[in-house]
């Protein structure tokens, strides 16, 4: 009988961290560097805030549902409030003005605005009585500079609405995030799923404010588009990055907000033609500058 089980096969080396964090980190750069320009595709035939609506009710149903199955506890009345209220800032504002902003800006470009998403962040955890530290200070100076910097490109100055979509899709992101870490909120997979759940909603509600509506069949690149962004960019970038935060640093973790940006932009000028100026590429080097210096003074904290 020892014998037998001394034979017994060990756990595959494959799903240690050592082999799923490099992976968990090259998914979430990947995909969620992609995810833009899927959203400028998908954009060809859906309705902005109809197809981010779609996109999270799917994912959120299916993620919701494999919890279930597996035993995860339903969230409470009160935690469903807070995702709620989490989802409608993160989902709602911020995916959904994202979508709205890509209808006259390039993925890449956009992909670069929301990387400002950390510095609204250390600014918003002043609220908390968290203020930044000399270098984060630095860092906000730095990134915002490389805000304005970028709004003087072609794209965000021939569409100031579009750069405020994207300037409050970062600041709804970050106050989101801020917010939810003081709150009463489920298993962090349960949690995601709920907020994807409520943000459809959100979203759905101001797409018919909206009046937007499908004028024809939507096409198969754009139908693709979607549910790349359903299996992709939501249910395989989202478990990614739950695991990363459960088995590494956090400034390791949230390091997809500088890597994204040039990701997106590649992909953008390689897969979908698009272009970018000399002041957009100075824009992404000096926000990403700024986060980096707010990302290496949370590490020291």
């Amino acid at each position: 009988m020892n014998h037998v089980a001394a034979a017994e096969p060990a756990p595959s080396a494959l799903l240690t961290p050592r082999v799923l964090v490099p992976l968990a980190l090259i998914g979430v750069y990947l995909l969620w560097g992609s995810t833009y320009l899927a959203i400028r595709v998908g954009l060809g035939s859906y309705p902005p805030f109809l197809m981010a609506s779609l996109r999270f009710l799917v994912a959120g149903s299916l993620l919701f549902a494999i919890l279930r199955w597996r035993g995860v506890a339903m969230p409470t009345m009160r935690q469903w409030m807070n995702c709620a209220v989490c989802g409608t800032l993160l989902l709602g504002f911020g995916n959904g003005l994202v979508c709205y902003a890509e209808q006259t800006v390039a993925s890449g470009i956009a992909a670069v605005a929301v990387a400002s998403m950390p510095l609204f962040a250390a600014l918003f955890a002043g609220i908390y009585r968290q203020w930044p530290q000399r270098l984060e200070w630095i860092g906000l100076l730095v990134g915002f500079a490389g805000v304005v910097v970028l709004n003087f490109g072609g794209d965000l100055r021939s569409s100031p609405l579009g750069a405020l979509a994207l300037v409050t899709a970062a600041a709804s992101w970050a106050f989101g995030s801020v917010w939810a870490r003081r709150q009463d909120m489920p298993h962090p997979v349960m949690s995601t799923a709920a907020q994807m759940l409520c943000g459809s909603v959100v979203l759905g509600f101001a797409g018919w404010i909206g009046g937007e509506h499908f004028t024809a069949m939507p096409s198969l690149d754009a139908t693709l588009a979607v549910g790349y962004l359903v299996v992709a960019g939501s249910l395989l970038g989202f478990s990614a990055y739950i695991y990363l935060l459960h088995h590494v640093r956090p400034a390791l973790a949230t390091s997809y907000a500088y890597v994204n940006p040039p990701v997106a932009v590649l992909i953008g000028v390689l897969l979908g033609g698009e272009s970018v100026r000399p002041l957009d590429v100075a824009g992404m080097v000096v926000i990403l500058a700024g986060v980096v210096a707010i990302t290496l003074a949370k590490s020291k904290r």
